[in-house]
């Protein structure tokens, strides 16, 4: 029986990496079947780890993976009948789409962030008072502070009994899939074009990223091949320039979308999720945890998250792009411990074992470590302990001087420990 794993998050301020130019290959247009690759081995890697990542990818029902190395592909592996022309969804990996379409859109003159929302979706579109509605911008929209009620039942819906007024807009984080999914309304209303059309238009024609996008249920989902979200992910890492073509020359648009947007949730940018902050929060939450959110992979990290697994991944300092797609035997709408879990065993292949994150020496500090041994979660606690799964739900506590907690009968998957008013973050796998 193999042993329980935990990984303990130590959460302390880090600080910004800055991105260091690189000289980056991009494929050709026309031809989607060429893209240029680079051995592992002639970038010194350590070639004997890439095939423990592949038996975790494996493990973790993944269909395809790609790491791009400045451009080139250094990783490409697909698993089962699915193969480099097989299309699969994005799930709200997407919104990393979206957000570049919604710059564009801002570029060319359709709309501004600051505009309504009810300009665009018209008076009424949510339950909410005319007032209270009429606060909510695009921008609002786009970093989750629409101040809707997350909590509804049904988070995906988009009819208006399903938008309830909870706070003023922009002064609650809330990851809210009903909101964001109108922004395609509001692209369509504001370009007068499909949500298809706009995107073949300001970006597939010139970048050679193909798919489309198709609504399930409430939702608007982009279906493509994994090599198209590689080339997106490494679109991104250029700045938003694709070889010399520029596709956005907003750079305060693009600053923003890629780092902090609001004070609210300090790793949420413009619908990516921001690694190496301070502190962050998650779906279903309304913690604000300490330390970011996947601390093996590099403090400048950025990513598409969506459910079941759907990952890209951008790394410039590492120039690198990684893209995985599949399913997950969780339904975490934000796959956080799968991107973590990645990173840690792509730093062995790139032969770099330092964590993201170092212990600090400060006093007086509540101690985690775990025991593998026993799958034990040790504690220097004097007051007691909460542990939260993922969906916020309290599932265990202690008080008093606490020694261990045993936590191998919890399924696999991430967790919250809240002690002595500080919250730090584990993931077992």
């Amino acid at each position: 029986m193999s042993k329980s794993i935990l990984i303990i998050v130590f959460a302390f301020a880090v600080c910004e990496q800055i991105p260091k130019a690189q000289n980056l290959y991009f494929p050709p247009i026309s031809n989607n079947a060429f893209w240029d690759t680079i051995s592992p081995d002639s970038l010194g890697w350590c070639v004997d780890e890439i095939q423990p990542l592949y038996d975790y990818l494996e493990q973790e029902s993944s269909k395809g993976f790609i790491v791009l190395k400045d451009g080139k592909i250094v990783l490409e592996k697909y698993f089962g009948s699915f193969t480099k022309d097989s299309l699969w969804y994005w799930a709200s990996a997407g919104k990393s789409l979206t957000a570049l379409l919604v710059g564009q859109a801002q570029e060319d003159g359709f709309l501004s962030l600051d505009d309504k929302s009810s300009t665009y979706l018209g008076e009424g579109w949510t339950n909410s008072s005319l007032d209270q509605e009429n606060k909510i911008t695009i921008r609002n929209q786009i970093t989750m502070t629409s101040g809707l009620d997350d909590g509804v039942p049904d988070n995906n819906c988009t009819i208006d009994t399903c938008l309830n007024f909870l706070a003023d807009a922009g002064t609650r984080w809330s990851y809210h899939n009903g909101a964001y999914t109108l922004l395609e309304k509001v692209l369509e209303a504001s370009t007068g074009q499909k949500i298809n059309t706009y995107t073949q238009s300001r970006l597939k024609n010139k970048t050679g990223i193909t798919g489309s996008w198709f609504t399930i249920g409430y939702d608007n989902v982009f279906f493509s091949r994994a090599r198209s979200m590689a080339r997106f992910g490494l679109l991104v890492q250029n700045n938003c320039i694709w070889n010399k073509d520029t596709m956005l020359k907003d750079q305060d648009y693009i600053s923003q979308m890629t780092n902090t947007s609001q004070n609210l949730n300090l790793s949420y940018g413009y619908l990516w999720w921001l690694n190496g902050k301070p502190t962050f929060m998650v779906p279903g939450f309304q913690f604000v945890f300490a330390g970011p959110y996947a601390p093996a992979a590099p403090d400048d990290m950025y990513a598409g998250l969506g459910k079941n697994g759907q990952i890209v991944s951008v790394s410039p300092s590492k120039g690198i792009v990684l893209v995985r797609m599949g399913n997950q035997a969780n339904s975490l709408s934000v796959p956080f411990t799968l991107c973590e879990g990645i990173w840690d065993k792509l730093n062995n292949i790139i032969c770099n074992s330092t964590s993201a994150i170092e212990p600090s020496n400060t006093t007086n500090q509540t101690t985690l470590f775990s025991n593998l041994e026993s799958s034990l979660l040790l504690i220097d606690c004097k007051i007691g302990y909460e542990i939260y799964n993922a969906l916020g739900q309290l599932i265990r506590n202690g008080k008093g001087a606490i020694n261990s907690v045993d936590v191998s009968d919890l399924p696999n998957g991430i967790y919250f420990i809240k002690i002595d008013n500080k919250t730090s973050k584990f993931m077992k796998y």
